[in-house]
């Protein structure tokens, strides 16, 4: 790692790292950036003149330090802070020259490219390891490095669909508006990020444990479809326990009752009672305690069995008081409930606020860029907000220097193309 990164990030837990990022989109950048929030110096390779694809993922763009849209889009701002962007053409031998090169001091790969997409320029992880047997290398397809769907391409959205979440996402059947959906983010593609993050950091741990053999890295294979499956987690116990594949219950809970919206006097509000005792408070703030004791209700094993009869009868009451009326009172009873917000509600929430949830970064733009804080927050290392998400190529000059490139070889190569 260079100096002047080093020192811009000594504080950070991983300030003594270096990530080479080759990805591109969501599930990568966002394992890059949780890396990157925690101290590692994040170097992302990106393809001169157009860049990451979600540059291009607007509208909305970014405003410039006058009010003008940018081409910066608001959709690559949420996964690419702390990091500095290098353009580079690894179809051209120079390009991929220069990756080796950087490879060599990293301690960290990341790329999402198909299957043996990286083989052909001599990027793939068996040739980095080769040059470089301390890095962990990184691989995130749809589908993982073997099995019948290797070769094809996956998307958050098919994802969603073939690992069964949409399967129990949506209204139910019968119903109005009945159907699967998909979740509202690229939920698969946030949950790949966060479990290669992990991933990466186990292996890390490994090499530089004490005692072992070689300290050598590791090459990490992860796919979309496994990490959705994974993360199906009490509903996919719930199939392999019965045998019986859930259905899509809309806001229900499959194993809790009542744990669903319901309707108040001026919208909707959620209660999560999550155990008997918090149903009987609330049944009591309801002014219907006999619920409580009635053996249909009594127990959650018991609504669950007879929620048919439940709900509407939660739903009749509900009504009756606003949204506003039925928090405060059952917040006074401990009893977990809340409203449905959208986002300005969201970043307007006290709460929220408090937890300085939304910050402001200068932005190469001119302006500023707004961005959703961490929510890792660590006493000792806490995560620095170092630098905004980089304008494309931003510092291709400054790294190209500090690997001993003279101006006239930067000139040469960003003439040629190659930068």
């Amino acid at each position: 790692m260079s100096t002047t990164a080093a020192e811009s990030n000594a504080g950070g837990a991983l300030a003594h790292l270096r990530v080479l990022d080759l990805s591109r989109v969501l599930a990568g950048p966002w394992a890059s950036q949780l890396l990157a929030d925690l101290g590692a110096e994040v170097i992302k390779v990106e393809k001169p003149g157009c860049g990451d694809d979600t540059r291009a993922w607007g509208p909305p763009w970014l405003a410039d330090g006058e009010g003008q849209a940018t081409r910066e889009a608001a959709y690559f701002l949420c996964t690419n802070r702390n990091k500095r962007s290098l353009t580079v053409d690894i179809t051209r031998p120079e390009g991929q020259e220069i990756v080796r090169h950087l490879a060599l001091d990293a301690d960290v790969v990341i790329e999402n490219f198909k299957v043996g997409g990286l083989t052909a320029y001599g990027l793939d992880s068996r040739a980095l390891r080769a040059l470089n047997p301390k890095l962990v290398y990184c691989s995130i397809t749809g589908f993982g490095q073997h099995g019948p769907y290797a070769a094809r391409a996956g998307y958050d959205f098919l994802i969603q669909g073939m690992g069964g979440l949409m399967s129990v996402t949506g209204t139910p059947d019968g119903e109005p508006g009945a159907g699967p959906q998909k979740v509202g983010v690229a939920l698969t593609d946030i949950l790949t990020g966060l479990y290669a993050g992990n991933a990466i950091l186990a292996a890390l741990a490994h090499r530089d444990r004490d005692g072992l053999r070689s300290g050598d890295g590791q090459h990490i294979d992860l796919a979309l479809l496994d990490v959705q499956i994974a993360c199906l987690a009490n509903q996919a116990m719930n199939y392999l326990v019965s045998g019986m594949a859930p259905k899509r219950m809309g806001n229900a809970h499959p194993n809790i009752v009542p744990y669903q919206d319901f309707p108040t006097a001026d919208g909707d509000m959620i209660l999560a009672i999550g155990n008997d005792g918090q149903f009987a408070r609330f049944c009591a703030v309801a002014g219907r305690p006999e619920w409580a004791g009635d053996s249909r209700f009594a127990s959650n094993a018991a609504r669950v069995r007879n929620r048919q009869e439940l709900i509407p009868l939660l739903r009749q009451t509900t009504v009756q008081r606003n949204t506003g009326e039925w928090i405060a009172a059952l917040e006074r009873a401990a009893v977990p409930c809340g409203p449905i917000n959208d986002l300005a509600a969201v970043f307007a929430d006290p709460q929220v606020q408090a937890r300085g949830m939304r910050l402001e970064m200068p932005h190469g733009s001119g302006g500023s860029a707004p961005q959703v804080a961490s929510p890792m927050r660590l006493s000792a290392t806490p995560v620095e907000y170092r630098k905004a998400p980089p304008t494309l190529g931003e510092d291709t000059d400054a790294v190209l220097r500090e690997m001993g490139r003279s101006e006239r070889q930067i000139a040469a190569l960003r003439q040629a193309g190659v930068v």
